[in-house]
């Protein structure tokens, strides 16, 4: 690992060697600099052949980005900044929360509970509160 390196979390480490970078254009505003200036960036990680993610981080990645993949590859796009760099910076972050959302492991199931009896009978008691209330705005006649 280098210090170049994007750091996902402990022990889970992307290389930069398995990045890949294209720039364009940006639309919208940016001054005289906006048609001369590549500030668009394209970040693509190939999470299919990746070496940085165990068998089992890779299957459960696959699985949960699976919308957003194409032949395997994660594509992220940035416009947000007129700055290349913080574009880039910008794509990089977005690809490590995706990837640690990704590799997450699952929620615990959830336990089936009952409300207590107290709790059925404040309920019950509030519901037939209210509905005295109400009886005694109609009128007299109903």
């Amino acid at each position: 690992m280098s210090d170049d390196d994007l750091r996902v979390r402990p022990g889970l480490v992307i290389p930069r060697a398995e990045l890949s970078w294209r720039f364009s254009r940006s639309s919208g505003p940016g001054g005289q600099g906006v048609n001369t200036t590549d500030s668009r960036v394209e970040l693509s990680w190939d999470v299919a052949n990746t070496a940085a993610l165990p068998d089992a981080l890779r299957e459960r990645a696959l699985r949960r980005l699976a919308n957003r993949l194409v032949d395997g590859v994660l594509t992220i796009d940035s416009s947000l900044h007129r700055s290349q760099l913080l574009n880039r910076r910008d794509a990089e972050a977005r690809l490590v929360a995706l990837v640690v959302d990704a590799v997450a492991p699952p929620p615990r199931p959830r336990r089936p509970t009952k409300p207590s009896r107290g709790a059925v009978e404040r309920r019950l008691e509030s519901k037939s509160r209210r509905a005295q209330l109400k009886r005694h705005r109609r009128r007299p006649d109903e």
